[in-house]
């Protein structure tokens, strides 16, 4: 079943965005939904509400870090929040995404939603571990949805918050039990945003200790 009008019309609601931005948003929807019948991207039960629990969910984020150019999404998938956002950040001068997607597939689909929506960014076809390990590039915000428990996240994050960046990380109502884990190896430093698309949360984190 295709992605629903009326549901990118709520979506555009909970998150308004340039009509330029609409229209390269619409081209990525419409390339997900091409490659959703020989890749598996997202579950494809979800495509016909994909603006509000994909589109709109990924551009929330933009908000919680208003001047962020520099951003690096992690386990990037089908695209959200990384394409999403890069879509959005075609609009801002210097503005641009690293995307780290191990599986090749996905980083291909990744390339190809880049290219054809004209958003600044780059496609790395690593591990997160081996791009935190090698990589010196810069972030402002670091981003991650649906890869890994708060904890692991935390640790890749760890070098990027030591030289400024904060961490948003979309979560589900089991935030609390995931954060009284997490604190169990680190000293967290968070604020949790309620979503504007469901139940979750979203937890911005700007500093972080080892215990």
């Amino acid at each position: 079943m295709p992605p629903l009008p009326s549901d990118r019309e709520t979506a555009l609601l909970l998150t308004p965005v340039s009509r330029e931005t609409a229209e390269r948003l619409d081209r990525f929807v419409a390339l997900l939904a091409e490659w959703q019948a020989k890749t598996n991207l997202i579950a494809s039960s979800e495509l016909p509400k994909i603006w509000t629990r994909h589109v709109a969910d990924s551009l929330q984020l933009l908000r919680l870090a208003p001047s962020a150019k520099r951003w690096l999404d992690f386990g990037s998938g089908g695209g959200f929040p990384g394409v999403v956002l890069a879509c959005a950040l075609a609009d801002k001068e210097n503005a641009r995404i690293d995307l780290v997607e191990r599986n090749a597939r996905k980083a291909a689909f990744l390339r190809e939603a880049l290219r054809i929506t004209k958003s600044p960014g780059a496609v790395h076809p690593t591990s997160i571990e081996d791009y935190v390990d090698r990589s010196n590039a810069p972030a402002d915000c670091v981003t991650a949805r649906a890869v890994a428990p708060l904890h692991l996240l935390i640790g890749f994050v760890e070098p990027f918050l030591k030289d400024g960046a904060k961490a948003l990380f979309p979560k589900g109502q089991d935030v609390e039990a995931e954060l009284t884990d997490a604190t169990k190896y680190w000293t967290i430093d968070h604020t949790l945003h309620p979503s504007l698309t469901g139940n979750g949360w979203i937890v911005e984190i700007n500093s972080i200790a080892k215990r």
